[in-house]
C-alpha cells in the first residue's frame, strides 16, 4: 500500500485533523461518527507553546482558530460569602489561543467535508483484521473493507475496545468526576471550593464547571437525568452559591459528565488499527489534550506517510517518536488540583495558582510539556 483507503472512527478533533492530512498525502479517508452532526458549542480548548502552534499553521487553520478565540482571563476565588481569596491564572485555565470545542470542530470540518467523506449517525460493531486489509462491520453501513483503522473516538473508545480490549484493561478512573453545564448563573468568572469539591462560574471551560470527589460513574454514560442526580448528591449540603446551581441543574439543556481517567496502552497499534489522542493517550483534564490529538495527527499521517506501504513500520515510529511527547497526559490528575480534598489543601492550592499569576514566568514553566517534541518536516507532496 504506497496510497490506500484508511477509516477513522472519530469526528470531533483528532479525526478531522488526521484527516486532513492523510487525504493530503494521497489517501482515501472515510470519517465515521457516532453522532448526527458536528458537536457544536461545548467547552474553550486550548493550545500552548511553539509544536502546537506550528501544526496549526502547517495545517493552515492558524488563522481562523485565532479568529474564534476567546480570552482566558485571570479569575477570582472566593470563600462561602463571596469575598476574593485568590486568583485563578488565565494561563492554568486557557493556553496561548482558547477556541470553543464547537468551533475548532468545525473548522476542521470545514478543511475536509470536500474532499473526505463523513459518515454521521452509525459506529463501528466489529474489526477483522487480515493479512492485507481490515473488515469492517457497521450498525448501519454495509460492511466495507479498509487498508488500515484509526481509532480517534475519546477515552471511551470504541475502536480500542473491539481492536485492543475492554475499556478496564486500559482505562484508569482518578477518583474525580466533572461536568459542564450551560446554567443561567451570571457572567463572573468565580471559582468556589469546599474539600473535595469545585464549583467555577463563567470561566472559558464551561458557564458552570464542577469537578468532585465521587465513586465511578455507573449504569449507561448516556443517562443525564441519572448524572444530574450524582451532582447534585455530591454538591448536597454546600454553601456559597451551591444550593442555588444544584436547584437549575434538572433543567439544564445542556449537560455533560465523564470521569478524569487515565488511558494507559503498551503500544498505539494492533496490526493494522492504531489509536490517536485521547483513545491513546487520554486525558486527565490538565489542559494538553487537545494539542497531542492535533500534533498526534500531524505525526501519525506523516510516519504513515514516510513508511510507504510498511504499516508496521508506521505505526512503530509514531510510537517512537510520540510516546515521550504523549506521556504528559500520565502524570497529571487535575482531579487533585482542582478539588483538593482538605481545607488545608485548598489553602495550599490557592497560594500556588495566586503565586502563578503574579509571576508569569512560573506559569510558563508547567507549559514546557507542551514543546518536548522535535517536529519534522514530512514531505506533504502536492
Amino acid at each position: 500500500m504506497t496510497r490506500g483507503s484508511v477509516l477513522i472512527s472519530g469526528a470531533s478533533i483528532a479525526g478531522p485533523a488526521l484527516a486532513f492530512w492523510l487525504n493530503r498525502y494521497g489517501f482515501e479517508v472515510t470519517l465515521v461518527e457516532r453522532a448526527e452532526g458536528i458537536r457544536r458549542g461545548g467547552q474553550a480548548v486550548d493550545f500552548k507553546g511553539p509544536i502546537h502552534l506550528a501544526v496549526l499553521k502547517k495545517t493552515g487553520v492558524l488563522d481562523a482558530i485565532r479568529r474564534a478565540s476567546v480570552p482566558s482571563e485571570d479569575g477570582t476565588i472566593v470563600d462561602a460569602t463571596g469575598r476574593r481569596i485568590g486568583v485563578v491564572p488565565g494561563r492554568f485555565a486557557g493556553g496561548e489561543i482558547n477556541i470553543p470545542r464547537g468551533d475548532l470542530a468545525s473548522i476542521l470540518y470545514d478543511l475536509t467535508a470536500a474532499r473526505c467523506e463523513y459518515v454521521f449517525g452509525d459506529t463501528i460493531t466489529s474489526i477483522v483484521q487480515t493479512e492485507s486489509y481490515v473488515e469492517v462491520a457497521f450498525a448501519r453501513e454495509k460492511p466495507r473493507t479498509f487498508d488500515l483503522v484509526i481509532g480517534a473516538d475519546g477515552i471511551h473508545s470504541n475502536v480500542r475496545r473491539l481492536a485492543f480490549g475492554p475499556e478496564a484493561d486500559y482505562v484508569t478512573y482518578l477518583g474525580y468526576l466533572y461536568a459542564q453545564v450551560r446554567l443561567e448563573a451570571g457572567d463572573d468568572d468565580v471559582m468556589y471550593n469546599e474539600p473535595g469539591r469545585m464549583a467555577a462560574l463563567g470561566g472559558s471551560k464551561a458557564p458552570a464547571f464542577f469537578v468532585f470527589a465521587s465513586d465511578p460513574l455507573s449504569g449507561a454514560r448516556d443517562d443525564a437525568a441519572a448524572q444530574k442526580r450524582v451532582l447534585m448528591d455530591a454538591y448536597r449540603g454546600g454553601r456559597w452559591r451551591l444550593p442555588e446551581l444544584m436547584g437549575k441543574v434538572p433543567g439544564a439543556e445542556e449537560f455533560y459528565m465523564d470521569a478524569i481517567s487515565r488511558v494507559t496502552v503498551d503500544r498505539y497499534a494492533r496490526g493494522r488499527v492504531a489509536l490517536l489522542g485521547d483513545a491513546a493517550y487520554g486525558n486527565a483534564l490538565g489542559g494538553f489534550g487537545t494539542g497531542l490529538a492535533i500534533v498526534g495527527a500531524y505525526v501519525l499521517a506523516g510516519e504513515i506517510y514516510n513508511a510507504s506501504g510498511d504499516h508496521d513500520e508506521a505505526f512503530a515510529q509514531y510510537d517512537s517518536r510520540f510516546r515521550g511527547y504523549a506521556s504528559v497526559s500520565q502524570k497529571i490528575n487535575a482531579g487533585r488540583l482542582l478539588a483538593p480534598s482538605t481545607r488545608l489543601g485548598i489553602r495550599a492550592r490557592n497560594i500556588l495558582f495566586s503565586s502563578l499569576a503574579a509571576f508569569g514566568p512560573l506559569m510558563a514553566l508547567m507549559d514546557r510539556p507542551a514543546s518536548n517534541l522535535k517536529l519534522l518536516d514530512y514531505d506533504a507532496g502536492g
